[in-house]
């Protein structure tokens, strides 16, 4: 048993309050229907690297998940990782994972003016290897320049043959803009997630050197509004989810844009009248995602959060949140909603074809 601090010397870091409300709490095994994960990692990105562990061990975590399919956007990083996921995971077991090429940002100094064309091409080799979806990272928007040093808007109109080469390929692309507001305001007493920037200051992209948030989410909206034929799937509930108002109107007047849930449960549970909406207003456009290694524990919180009307419980497995000193509720999704985003969307925009 842990000693009680003096309230003086109590810091941030040691606060554990324990709620004292008495509500229901309901434990889901498995979800529903049969599920897609369409946005994780195999690979480094989070410590649980499953490309050194046993493919068996992965498939019976997986199946006692209730998880079908799942999307790997390690490929994003590099064709080397492509190659090598594409015949560890793909060629084991094709109908259980979905592997995403990527575009390598470094060869635009070598390419020129003609980076977009060689783009698309190592884009189509990518997916004549096997790759079935394109990953694009934070880096573009906030890191990544062009020949002559300058930052690259995301509607850069000089990349516009690898977004036109998805949608001739007939693959989605997964993009990941900016990051948490609370990441493009200053690390002090006012902002939600100082516990979280106070461990990894470099996830700041506060001050000058930096575009703006909504400078980014302008140039996102351009690019989806440029290119209507291919699909882009917004990744962490579209890149917004602390405005959920802007990602309605997203998917209103953009019919080739979707969202995916991963990693941002606990902001769509924390305004679980508006989540809601929106999941009933667009059940044909929002995709199951984790974006956290394949975990068993994640994945029934997840459940729990989609399934049940259950109040006020962690969006995370650890003491405290990792996002953010709140709680979530549950959605209690109806039937035909949670099959659409567990399992049918996906199917239907990560394998047209199938």
């Amino acid at each position: 048993m842990t000693s009680s601090l003096p309230i003086d010397q109590l810091r941030l870091i040691d606060y554990r309050p324990r709620p004292k409300l008495v509500v229901p709490e309901t434990h889901i095994e498995k979800p529903r229907f049969p599920v897609i994960d369409a946005h994780n990692h195999l690979g480094e990105l989070f410590g649980r690297s499953w490309d050194r562990r046993p493919l068996p061990e992965l498939l019976d975590l997986l199946d006692e998940a209730g998880v079908q399919m799942l999307g790997d956007l390690d490929g994003g990083w590099g064709e080397e990782i492509l190659h090598r996921h594409l015949d560890q995971f793909k060629a084991a077991a094709p109908e259980r994972f979905q592997v995403f090429g990527g575009v390598d940002w470094s060869q635009w100094e070598v390419h020129g003016d003609g980076f977009g064309e060689w783009a698309a091409k190592r884009l189509e080799a990518q997916v004549r290897r096997g790759a079935q979806g394109l990953k694009i990272w934070k880096p573009f928007g906030l890191q990544v320049r062009d020949p002559a040093g300058r930052l690259a808007p995301i509607d850069d109109t000089r990349l516009a043959p690898i977004w036109e080469k998805a949608s001739e390929l007939r693959i989605p692309v997964i993009i990941h803009i900016a990051d948490p507001v609370a990441f493009f305001d200053p690390i002090d007493q006012y902002n939600e997630r100082i516990e979280e920037l106070a461990a990894h200051p470099d996830w700041s992209f506060y001050g000058p050197r930096f575009p703006s948030f909504q400078a980014l989410m302008e140039q996102f909206e351009r690019l989806i509004a440029s290119h209507p034929a291919t699909t882009f799937i917004g990744a962490h509930v579209g890149c917004y989810a602390e405005n959920l108002g802007w990602v309605s109107r997203m998917l209103t007047h953009y019919p080739n844009f979707y969202i995916d849930i991963s990693a941002r449960i606990g902001e769509l549970g924390r305004q679980p009248y508006s989540a809601r909406r929106l999941f009933l207003q667009f059940p044909d456009r929002i995709l199951f995602a984790t974006d956290t290694a394949p975990d068993l524990d994640i994945y029934r919180i997840y459940y729990r959060f989609l399934e049940t009307g259950d109040e006020y419980f962690s969006y995370d497995t650890g003491e405290v949140p990792a996002q953010g000193r709140w709680r979530i509720y549950g959605l209690h999704l109806p039937d035909d909603v949670l099959e659409k985003v567990y399992y049918l969307n996906a199917r239907r925009i990560l394998q047209p074809d199938s």
